[in-house]
């Protein structure tokens, strides 16, 4: 074949070979993420910029000082870097480079869940109203604006914390994105429904207001029963147990779930709630 001539089998070649080299380095991202290592790498992109510029430019002294810095800098790295790199070589060994991802991934979710069930079972059985607003597919900043910022790890201390009588933010709801509380004292939209029972408060109706304009899903506590709902798409599920309300968050904030809807909710019409 000529030089310069590619056939299929070539360019098919070169794109697994870049495929595979991008996928190696995000996986090794995500491996460092939230640890001191990625600022590390911030500082080696930020070196290799001057490093650049410096050519560009023509700037013999800034060269020579990023010359030195390069020359001499991995061996600082392995040097004070040692015990990351050490269980990175590890992990890669017992073969978890590619998984830990998706096992961290999955312990935030469940440690999401978890933390909202603790907290919303402690609040039922002393009578604490709360609402509590969990952000899915649908964007519900002009909601979260309404509110005052947090932008705190969700843990059950916090939320439970939050909705405290007479605290100043127990008052409105908490909007959750992820496994971040973003927002308190959030203003939600009240529902006009005229089918929703007459025994249901503000709360309530705050709740299926948000749940027929987006597709977020919210928990209510109510003060006066200690009852537990929930509502998604304009639907309305009360007297959630500690394992009912395990299952409705697990069943709708899983990315299977978020794809398509599988269970079709009817409102109950309990005269306590």
């Amino acid at each position: 074949m000529p030089n310069g001539d590619f056939g299929i089998l070539d360019l098919l070649r070169i794109g697994v070979d870049i495929g595979l080299v991008w996928y190696v380095l995000y996986k090794l991202i995500m491996l460092i993420r939230g640890t001191k290592a990625i600022q590390l790498l911030k500082g080696i992109v930020v070196v290799f910029v001057v490093r650049l510029l410096s050519m560009l430019f023509e700037l013999q002294t800034l060269m020579w000082a990023t010359d030195q810095i390069i020359s001499w800098g991995f061996i600082v790295i392995i040097i004070l870097f040692q015990p990351e790199l050490r269980r990175a070589l590890e992990q890669i060994g017992r073969g978890n480079l590619f998984s830990r991802s998706m096992k961290s991934e999955e312990e935030k979710f469940e440690k999401m869940v978890t933390d909202i069930v603790h907290a919303c079972n402690y609040m039922a059985k002393r009578r604490i109203g709360a609402l509590i607003t969990i952000e899915r597919e649908t964007g519900i900043g002009e909601y979260i604006e309404t509110g005052i910022p947090i932008n705190g790890k969700l843990t059950h201390q916090l939320l439970t914390n939050i909705f405290t009588p007479n605290t100043p933010l127990h008052d409105g709801a908490v909007i959750i994105k992820d496994d971040e509380i973003v927002a308190a004292a959030c203003y939600l939209p009240l529902s006009e429904s005229p089918f929703i029972s007459k025994e249901l408060g503000t709360r309530h109706r705050a709740a299926m207001g948000i749940s027929e304009v987006t597709d977020a899903l919210t928990i209510v506590v109510s003060e006066e029963t200690g009852g537990i709902s929930g509502t998604k798409n304009g639907e309305l599920r009360r007297e959630l147990s500690q394992d009912g309300l395990r299952d409705f968050l697990l069943e709708n904030l899983t990315p299977s779930h978020r794809a398509s809807e599988r269970k079709t909710w009817k409102i109950r019409g309990k005269k306590r709630g």
